[in-house]
């Protein structure tokens, strides 16, 4: 008897031992999505708009059973820089991405920082949003003209405000309206902070005369009435805001921010392939085309080399305008 019992326990672990699990522990799904561990760090302060486009990836694409556990994490710093350092650094790790945009092609620009984007892995482009033109609710200013006829009087009397640091949209937006409206760039008092959760505070507390930021960052205060939109920076007016584009308000400029994912270098195709995998199920997700609509973002999806391309582009371009402006 004690030798059958002794038997059955050898054959039962015999079975478990030689029969292969159905999934791999790197994928319980079975849906080449799931990363175990997986970490997107925001290169900003929390409130920010690469902190918002994180938080809600990380829960859409939790929400639709893509991943789960996904860690949020602030690494803030030098307009995005110290984050892209410490992931380049990172070298060979596919469990960390890096929420990032625009801001961070400039500040590379700006900082001179040895850590470029062409050092990381592209991911993928997610959104883009125009830039708006914010002030206090008690603000003076009830339109931009009447903003704009007090900046052109006496530019540096008029600090303006960023949630990025100088290179990045939050900055190229008010230099390149500046230069349209007939100001020297280089007169412009731009004041940069480390996100726009940081410039929010500032925008309210009167610390700038107005500021610039993205669309998404915003809709909860513009909604309660604490934030009153003078303009938008895109070609067309954004649905559910009462403001001119800055062409209507008589500044010939449209411009664009947007924001994507990269990776840090050195990942075997395979890791580079379930990151791009799980951020192409995401965009297909019902919850990720709630997220965009709710936050008013529009649809930018690119995914590696075609992204990669773009990154070149765009820091060439980047150049291009601050040494254009004389910045």
């Amino acid at each position: 008897m004690r030798l059958r019992v002794l038997l059955s326990l050898l054959s039962a672990t015999l079975i478990v031992l030689v029969v292969p699990p159905l999934l791999s522990d790197e994928d319980p799904a079975g849906t080449g999505t799931n990363i175990p561990g997986l970490r997107f760090m925001v290169p900003n302060t929390p409130g920010g708009g690469y902190d918002i486009t994180a938080r809600t990836a990380a829960r859409a694409a939790e929400d639709a059973g893509l991943t789960g556990g996904i860690e949020v994490f602030n690494l803030p710093g030098a307009g995005g820089t110290v984050g892209l350092s410490s992931l380049v650094a990172d070298h060979g790790n596919g469990r960390i991405a890096m929420s990032m945009g625009l801001g961070v092609v400039g500040a590379v620009h700006t900082n001179h920082t040895t850590s470029t984007l062409a050092d990381t892995t592209p991911i993928a482009r997610l959104t883009q949003e125009p830039d708006i033109v914010v002030v206090p609710a008690d603000s003076p200013y009830q339109s931009f003209e009447d903003l704009l006829a007090d900046w052109q009087a006496n530019p540096g009397s008029l600090p303006v405000g960023g949630g990025s640091s100088p290179g990045g949209p939050d900055h190229l937006a008010p230099m390149l309206m500046a230069e349209a409206a007939g100001i020297d760039p280089r007169s412009v008092n731009y004041i940069s902070y480390d996100g726009g959760g940081e410039l929010l505070a500032s925008v309210l507390g009167g610390q700038v005369a107005f500021g610039v930021s993205g669309v998404g960052e915003y809709l909860d205060q513009i909604e309660a009435g604490e934030l009153r939109v003078l303009a938008v920076t895109s070609g067309e007016r954004v649905e559910g805001l009462d403001a001119p584009t800055l062409t209507e308000a008589g500044v010939d400029v449209t411009f664009t921010n947007w924001r994507g994912i990269v990776a840090p270098p050195g990942l075997t195709d395979a890791e580079r392939e379930r990151l791009t995998n799980l951020v192409t199920e995401l965009h297909d997700s019902p919850e990720w085309q709630e997220a965009l609509e709710v936050n008013g973002w529009t649809d930018a999806f690119l995914t590696g080399d075609e992204f990669g391309d773009f990154l070149a582009a765009e820091d060439e371009r980047v150049d291009g305008i601050l040494r254009e402006l004389g910045l």
